[in-house]
């Protein structure tokens, strides 16, 4: 049996997604959305579980993780629902519980390891190299002091727990 928590919304609004009782479910958003023409991603299904309070069904589902904050739906909203921004909330307070999407994992993880959210590996730094650029991007990846500032800075917001 599925178990609604009331308190739910507050929390969605508390974490930024303040407009997400404004839908009245007109559909626009997954009619626009370019991730659904691809996948079985359904804002409005997301955005409907949110409002009635079925917190478990959406900090657990998949589909949660498939939003490419493009703002397509925010931009064609007719009621100005700030579509990308509850998302987000909803993101957030999954990851504050220990959700965390296994696709997202492996690009935090490879930020707390290299600095960077794509790993430079040979393959990429002979490409650079070959098109006359240095091996590593103008990044932290680049300057050992600088990763180890941008190291801390991880360490100090707890970002590098979240991974573990």
């Amino acid at each position: 049996m599925v178990t609604p928590a009331p308190a739910f919304t507050d929390e969605i609004a508390a974490n930024g997604g303040a407009s997400v009782m404004l839908c009245f479910q007109c559909g626009t958003c997954t009619a626009g959305c370019p991730s659904g023409k691809v996948t079985a991603y359904r804002t409005r299904k997301l955005i409907r579980a949110a409002q009635l309070g079925l917190k478990d069904e959406t900090i657990n589902s998949e589909d949660l993780w498939q939003c490419t904050t493009c703002y397509t739906c925010s931009e064609r909203c007719p009621r100005d629902v700030q579509i990308v921004d509850v998302i987000t909330a909803l993101r957030n307070i999954a990851v504050a519980g220990g959700k965390l999407y296994e696709g997202h994992k492996k690009v935090a993880a490879n930020l707390i390891k290299v600095g960077h959210t794509v790993d430079n590996n040979d393959k990429i730094k002979a490409l650079r190299k070959e098109l006359g650029l240095p091996e590593n991007p103008p990044t932290v990846m680049a300057d050992a002091k600088e990763k180890a500032d941008f190291d801390k800075i991880l360490k100090l917001t707890g970002f590098d727990k979240l991974v573990s």
